[in-house]
């Protein structure tokens, strides 16, 4: 059955672009995958999300672009956490930015909660627009839907077929993947 994620915060935090690189991550793979993004104003600061599905092997199709109870959901924000924790699937990755998500904050108890400092993290590697590349690398140390290493690699060649290389983003990545 193919793996659903939902990546979601306030639209700027890259939330998009990490669900892009997730896909290109399984298509390099040879993977079936789905990105649906939901966006509009939220390029003006209200919330944007995405939904990622990627098969399990080449072979597996993906019938529909819904994620009613998706594995991992990977928040930026609090207000991430209010939509989409609910749905969130029990013994789910709940991935949230604690940088801006205030400490006191419940969560379910039947799920796993990783907590990742990551926009202070990228602002401390001096890559501000790189939060969500930290965040990524915490879904792969902490989940099984791609090694830490392979992802790292999969994003780089993203940006470069763009004619970007950022070796800041590697350094975001590697501090995101230690966080457990």
């Amino acid at each position: 059955m193919a793996t659903e994620i939902i990546c979601a915060g306030f639209g700027g935090q890259g939330v998009l672009t990490a669900g892009m690189l997730l896909i290109n991550a399984g298509m390099e793979q040879g993977k079936n995958v789905l990105f649906y993004p939901s966006y509009g104003s939220e390029m003006r600061g209200g919330t944007a999300n995405c939904a990622v599905k990627i098969s399990e092997t080449p072979e597996e199709q993906i019938a529909s672009p819904v994620c009613k109870h998706p594995d991992i959901v990977l928040t930026m924000n609090g207000p991430a956490i209010d939509k989409f924790e609910g749905r969130l699937k029990p013994g789910g990755l709940l991935l949230v930015n604690s940088s801006i998500v205030p400490d006191d904050r419940t969560y379910r108890d039947d799920i796993k909660v990783v907590k990742v400092a990551a926009t202070d993290i990228a602002k401390e590697l001096e890559n501000p627009r790189g939060a969500n590349i930290v965040m990524l690398g915490a879904l792969a140390s902490n989940s099984d839907v791609f090694t830490a290493e392979y992802l790292r690699e999969a994003i780089d060649s993203f940006f470069a077929k763009k004619g970007k290389n950022n070796p800041k983003n590697a350094q975001c990545f590697e501090k995101g993947a230690e966080v457990k």
